[in-house]
């Protein structure tokens, strides 16, 4: 089992296994939402070891798979499963989304306060999840799996994971080894504070580090794949390179946009107003001609750089301002309120 990301020193707010004590008893305790394209034939099996590791746990749980716009028979499969299995939610995309549009919908969709994610393919074991639970249960907010020994192609697979790991663990400053495992566990509020969208599932443990989360990580079982192909090809390492920018910026400078950009526009404006009157001396003192001097250009180029990358700071931090009053939206989080006993019933505080 792998060392924790956080100290689990912190205790937890609840339980899993007693966060929906004083819920109503319909209710689920547990959601598993599983994304799906083109699974038509792991499904059957995938329903089948999901049931099998879920019931014994003896928790309320629902089963969403979410079809992503899916061009076989999985549509079809889920509409005909879905009256079979009581536990299961079918949740179909108009059209394929991606991953990450899927998990969204699968979040959108659930009702529990403690959630599971998984691919659909069979190489992520469903008998983990109560390996992520009880880690769940030590006092974290999200739990990443860790296939430590993955049962994929070495040069086409492997290495490119290995490096994308260490260089979104050195960006994001959140030390998984494995970030692109879908086998995850969240508590509900971690997941309730986030958008996503483009690859940002991927870095789900680091935007909800961003919001305060405690992250943990354990170590799961990955099998190879007996259906279908992969879906993922040379472009998606494009988009997760920009997205990874993305996170980076949320993670330094959200809510103080004007501290990148302005901080470049009055740089830049600096060197250009520095040129400019080094080329006006030379003009006055010596009277060298300076209208065909490159200098000039590049003097040119830098003011009226400095001065747009100022205006996008001021524009950023408008938008940054108009975003959390718009939806009321803090830009803190508050894990709880603590208050001492009895002072509060001197002020008739309970």
């Amino acid at each position: 089992m792998a060392d924790p990301v956080l100290p689990a020193a912190y205790p937890s707010s609840a339980p899993v296994t007693a966060l929906m004590g004083g819920d109503p008893p319909n209710l689920p305790e547990l959601s598993v939402v599983v994304p799906l394209y083109n699974e038509e034939g792991s499904l059957p099996q995938l329903v089948d070891q999901l049931l099998n590791a879920l019931r014994p746990i003896g928790q309320r749980f629902e089963l969403i798979l979410v079809d992503d716009g899916s061009k076989d028979g999985t549509p079809a499969l889920l509409r005909d499963i879905v009256d079979k299995v009581p536990e299961l939610v079918v949740v179909l995309l108009r059209r394929n989304y991606g991953q990450t549009a899927a998990m969204a919908a699968g979040f959108d969709a659930s009702r529990a306060p403690v959630i599971v994610t998984l691919d659909g393919d069979l190489q992520n074991d469903p008998a983990d999840i109560p390996l992520l639970l009880e880690r769940l249960d030590q006092g974290y907010d999200l739990v990443s799996g860790w296939r430590h020994q993955r049962q994929d192609a070495a040069l086409s697979r492997l290495l490119p994971s290995l490096l994308a790991n260490r260089l979104i663990a050195r960006v994001t400053g959140v030390k998984l080894h494995d970030y692109g495992c879908s086998l995850k566990a969240y508590r509900r509020e971690v997941v309730a504070d986030m958008n996503l969208y483009g690859e940002l599932h991927r870095f789900l443990p680091a935007l909800a580090f961003i919001e305060g989360a405690r992250i943990g990580e354990v170590k799961v079982n990955h099998r190879p794949r007996s259906y279908g192909k992969s879906k993922y090809g040379i472009d998606r390492t494009f988009r997760v390179l920009m997205d990874l920018l993305t996170v980076w910026f949320m993670k330094r400078f959200l809510t103080r946009p004007m501290h990148v950009f302005g901080f470049a526009g009055l740089l830049t404006l600096g060197i250009g107003l520095l040129i400019a009157l080094g080329l006006v001396a030379q003009k006055l003192m010596f009277g060298t001609d300076i209208g065909s001097r490159p200098l000039l250009l590049m003097a040119v180029l830098a003011i009226l750089s400095g001065v747009q990358l100022f205006c996008f700071g001021l524009l950023a931090e408008m938008q940054m301002r108009t975003y959390h009053e718009s939806q009321g939206r803090p830009i803190y989080r508050t894990r709880a309120t603590l208050r001492n006993q009895a002072a509060a019933s001197t002020i008739g505080v309970s």
